[in-house]
């Protein structure tokens, strides 16, 4: 089991997870974060300190969110765009850095008009 970050993310890219993870495994996209599900120790820190309401447990997600438990794995799985090998599990967000890429669902949402938190 693992937290998932959803929808609400996508275009804020708001980070106060990411201070709160105890297992680094809060990942930086282009237009969203994603959790690693292998790294993620389901301590819940991340979903109490996200200020945008974005992350959830698996078993919580919304019908709407549900593209996003399959999405945030496949982040760590698939060849994103401009890398030449999946990121596995790298063992770390911040040793990592951004990526800068994203998965074909964030990819293909409409851009976010809602401001910065």
């Amino acid at each position: 089991m693992t937290y998932v970050i959803g929808s609400a993310c996508v275009d804020i890219v708001d980070k106060s997870c990411v201070q709160e993870c105890p297992a680094d495994c809060i990942y930086e996209g282009d237009r969203a974060m994603y959790i690693n599900p292998n790294e993620c120790v389901d301590c819940g820190a991340c979903r109490i300190a996200c200020r945008v309401d974005a992350i959830y447990y698996e078993t919580d997600l919304p019908d709407e969110e549900a593209a996003f438990l399959e999405d945030n794995a496949a982040f760590f799985t698939m060849v994103l765009p401009g890398r030449t090998a999946p990121l596995g599990d790298p063992g770390g967000a911040a040793r990592l850095g951004r990526v800068g890429a994203d998965t074909p669902l964030v990819a293909g949402l409409p851009a976010s008009t809602t401001p910065h938190p």
